[in-house]
């Protein structure tokens, strides 16, 4: 069965849950848990003899031969009793409901997984079937699955650019449902002929991931289990906790990372009369350059925090990053004091599923502690002035990138060559020296050389759809910012 015929089948029995009130999200997450149960089940009884944990009473048979009430009393019982278990068992499981609440439909969800025999199918398969599930679910913007998915052929290009190496760890604090991880697996399996130690580490000790939201982690391990990475019997990659609380344990080769939308931190508490109220959570860590309730400054320093001395890293940021002044400026400068960033990769709008975000990706190495500024030039490559990408019509491709990948030049960062030139000043790439950057307005990275076409010639512009998005984008974007100025008056 080809990936897409699999695909279409399993997605279109969504479409009757839907009637029922399920939604995208719940049924992937249903999904999760069944396929597991199964492949659990496969490798139990074939030739792998693997064990999975899972106490017989609640094994796949006990859960195929049964039917209507019996069955939906049984999975809810068997959701209850596999969260309390070790590994990675219990973190699939780990506060599973059943959201399925008709007993018949259930049933055929169990029969239509039952008739596949998963194990034995291509790793490619039934990953690519599961990677588009969750693209699937991302385009349902309603349930805000898509603040989770990092557009795809974005990974490509910014795994293409660090070029991971065999036996070496790659992390990620924000790891949602594991786009990163994939894209690297991909990579290393095909840019490298692994042997079978190289293939080992791959599989069990390459990766590292959190991830705070509980279904969005399950539905990453899985993610992971089918693309063959991890062990159903060992320690999970993925921990369901928010990365930032503490200091990193382990020191990591990669981080590569899409930290969530959102500027600020905080914590829901409740009071002695028991009334919920909103409170900032001040990330305290003395590791940290600034305390700061700004999420995004937090997970740029958690991810310095991360990186071994020969570490490198790949993080896509929102704009306020590069030009924020207070505590924004002094990351900045530590930034490119005990780091060398030396890249950065301005994005268009209409790529992501939420709305109104204005990213870059910066790629920065960390370095070995000296007094020595660290940074000594960095490389700017500006695909957003005049040009326009929507989700549906026009979304982003690889192909798009392909110019940034060969600029960056990834098998010699030191051997590169601007395009952008007095005689040719609308070369998308150009390079500024650190004292140029320093000199800039509150260390600004905030960088653009283009002209903006749209404001010069009239007669072009693009087409409505596409600027209905942008001032949709323009408009949230600029909503979001007075949010933060009302929040700094109240306080």
């Amino acid at each position: 069965m080809t990936t897409n015929n699999l695909i279409a089948k399993i997605w279109s029995f969504c479409d009757t849950l839907r009637d029922d009130g399920v939604s995208y999200s719940d049924y992937l997450e249903q999904l999760t848990f069944l396929l597991f149960l199964k492949m659990a089940d496969e490798y139990e009884k074939g030739p792998q003899k693997r064990k999975s944990g899972i106490p017989e009473k609640y094994n796949w048979d006990r859960i195929s031969s049964r039917s209507g009430g019996k069955l939906e009393a049984h999975y809810v019982e068997l959701l209850r009793e596999l969260g309390k278990e070790p590994g990675m068992l219990g973190q699939i499981f780990t506060k599973a409901q059943n959201k399925i609440q008709d007993p018949a439909k259930l049933d055929r969800l169990v029969k239509m997984i039952d008739k596949e025999s998963w194990v034995s199918m291509d790793a490619d398969i039934k990953g690519d079937m599961y990677e588009g599930l969750l693209e699937k679910n991302a385009q349902d913007t309603k349930s805000g699955a898509g603040q989770y998915f990092t557009p795809r052929d974005l990974i490509t290009a910014i795994v293409e650019c660090v070029r991971p190496e065999p036996k070496k760890t790659i992390a990620d604090p924000a790891c949602g449902t594991g786009g990163f991880f994939l894209s690297a697996y991909d990579f290393l399996t095909s840019a490298y002929k692994l042997d079978k130690d190289e293939k080992r580490f791959l599989k069990e000790e390459t990766f590292a991931g959190w991830e705070i939201v509980a279904s969005t982690a399950r539905m990453a391990l899985m993610n992971l289990f089918l693309h063959n990475i991890g062990d159903i019997n060992g320690q999970p990659p993925i921990r369901r906790e928010d990365a930032l609380l503490q200091k990193p344990s382990d020191l990591f080769d990669y981080v590569l990372a899409n930290p969530p939308f959102g500027k600020k931190s905080s914590v829901t508490i409740t009071n002695a009369e028991g009334k919920e109220e909103k409170e900032d959570l001040l990330i305290n860590r003395n590791d940290f350059w600034v305390t700061t309730t700004n999420k995004q400054l937090n997970f740029l320093q958690h991810i310095v925090s991360m990186l071994k001395t020969t570490g490198k890293a790949a993080v896509v940021l929102p704009d306020n990053v590069l030009f924020e002044g207070g505590v924004g400026e002094t990351v900045r400068k530590k930034l490119m004091e005990k780091a060398e960033l030396h890249t950065i990769l301005r994005l268009p709008t209409g790529i992501f599923y939420a709305h109104g975000v204005k990213a870059n990706v910066l790629f920065f190495d960390a370095k070995p502690a000296s007094k020595d500024i660290m940074t000594k030039e960095v490389w700017f490559y500006d695909y957003r002035t005049n040009i326009s990408h929507t989700l549906k019509k026009s979304p982003l491709k690889f192909e798009n990138l392909k110019d940034f990948v060969d600029c960056y030049n990834p098998k010699n960062r030191n051997e590169r060559k601007e395009t952008w030139s007095e005689q040719n000043p609308e070369g998308r790439w150009r390079k500024y020296t650190y004292d140029e950057i320093l000199a800039r307005d509150k260390t600004s990275l905030d960088i653009f050389w283009l002209r903006d076409e749209n404001m010069l010639d009239l007669e072009n512009l693009p087409d409505p759809d596409i600027l209905a998005l942008e001032i949709i984008e323009n408009i949230e974007s600029a909503l979001d910012s007075f949010r933060e100025v009302a929040l700094k008056i109240e306080d």
